[in-house]
């Protein structure tokens, strides 16, 4: 049986709570509505670049997601000892390109983990906390918007490209 990525739930927030409950709450929506636009696609099908002039598909995407969530909350906040994602030496675009339909379904688990672990690492701290390896000071408040405008925008190209692959539209 061919592996699809499953379906997701989007999570219910609250538009009112205070800012420490809101800001992982929305990322939590963008995380969900990602990996929803992704349900029910293939290796072959997550893998595909059906616009001629873009390296962009959505397994790209889900690795270039994997890789934001380790960078800014493992590396760059809690200054964790772990490798940068999908780094090729001489190949900046390596999380986009260099694609491997056959391991979606671990590239679709790694950014579960790395979801998981980036949460872990900010769990309990302030957002007014600065983190600990930038070229600048920003706090994690700053950090949680930053993230949440890539998953926004990437979710853009998504809808665009999950129309593109198979018809399917949707929020």
């Amino acid at each position: 049986m061919t592996w699809t990525v499953p379906a997701t739930d989007r999570p219910e927030g609250s538009l009112t709570a205070p800012e420490a409950e809101l800001l992982p709450e929305y990322l939590a929506w963008h995380r969900a509505t990602f990996l929803h636009k992704c349900a029910g696609l293939t290796g072959e099908q997550l893998a595909l670049r059906p616009l001629p002039t873009s390296s962009l598909s959505l397994l790209g995407l889900m690795r270039h997601l994997a890789k934001v969530e380790r960078t800014w909350f493992r590396i760059r906040f809690a200054a964790e000892a772990v490798e940068p994602l999908h780094f090729v030496v001489g190949h900046k675009d390596a999380d986009f390109d260099l694609l491997e339909p056959e391991r979606a379904e671990q590239e679709y688990l790694r950014l579960l983990e790395e979801q998981r672990l980036a949460d872990e690492a900010v769990a309990g701290a302030p957002l007014d906390a600065l983190l600990a390896e930038h070229r600048e000071e920003m706090s994690l408040r700053m950090t949680y918007l930053h993230v949440t405008t890539e998953y926004a925008r990437h979710n853009g190209h998504a809808d665009l490209l999950r129309e593109l692959v198979d018809g399917v539209t949707g929020d």
